[in-house]
């Protein structure tokens, strides 16, 4: 289930530049990156400012993980705007059916306290009576929370859906939050990350600037696609869960609107 400025380390402790999506704090440069993926990450609508190397491809607006083969495909890019602040999906949700659990693992690297945030984190998906329902298990798993890399940059990170299934990984620093960040901040990261395994882009993708502060940021509809969900609003959200950025120790809970968007598209 993220600001156009390279930023220190100090002030990515303050947003959710160096939180759940606005992790992008990095001493990264084109350089480090081939010109080709670079290409092809703008072909994708993506932009390249403070584009990240991690392990098994890129991260870009500041949690989102693209594999290399990932930007070999090119799909046709749709986005639909209504207003600046609204709730967005990609093109590609995962398939229910009548109802469909999935299952999220988390490794035993992490601290016992980022457990305890999972557990919190799928109740509040679950407390919706959503079609699409989550259990923490410990094996045969459909998402796998681990530990990022050591080194790592971005605070948080995950990918779309594909093939009607959720994005199988979601990473965190736990090096930068340490052993106990905070329940329920710590879900509120995790939730987010899991709403962009699911199909959600950031509230406010057409400004991030919005969350993030800085100037007017448009993340780009991409490929990946950015569709306006019905029935949430056209004006400024301030609330919720899926917004960029965010400020260290915040607790989102699913605002009104959120769930107006999870059951539209998962009720």
């Amino acid at each position: 289930m993220k600001t156009t400025r390279l930023l220190s380390l100090l002030a990515l402790a303050v947003l959710f530049s160096f939180s759940s999506c606005q992790k992008e704090e990095a001493d990264v440069t084109a350089n480090e990156i081939s010109p080709l993926a670079m290409a092809k990450i703008s072909e994708m609508g993506f932009n390249t400012d403070n584009v990240q190397r991690t392990e098994g491809g890129y991260i870009v607006e500041g949690d989102i993980f693209f594999s290399e083969s990932d930007l070999q495909s090119s799909p046709e890019t749709t986005a639909l705007r209504v207003g600046e602040e609204e709730q967005y999906r990609t093109n590609n949700l995962v398939s229910v059916g009548t109802s469909r659990t999935i299952n999220v693992a988390i490794t035993t690297s992490l601290p016992s306290s980022y457990v305890t945030a999972l557990d919190e984190a799928i109740r509040r998906f679950n407390a919706e009576n959503l079609r699409l329902k989550f259990r923490r298990v410990s094996s045969g798993y459909n998402i796998l929370v681990s530990k990022a890399p050591s080194g790592s940059s971005y605070l948080a990170s995950a990918g779309f859906p594909s093939g009607g299934n959720p994005y199988n990984s979601v990473k965190v620093n736990s090096d930068y939050l340490g052993t106990n960040p905070g329940t329920n901040y710590l879900a509120t990261i995790l939730a987010h990350e899991i709403g962009h395994t699911i199909g959600f882009r950031h509230t406010d993708y057409m400004n991030r600037a919005y969350s993030c502060g800085g100037s007017y940021y448009n993340e780009g509809a991409s490929t990946v696609g950015a569709v306006h969900i019905p029935g949430t609003p056209t004006g400024a959200d301030p609330n919720s869960w899926m917004l960029a950025c965010i400020g260290t120790g915040v607790n989102r809970y699913f605002n009104s609107n959120d769930r107006t968007a999870l059951r539209y598209l998962y009720q």
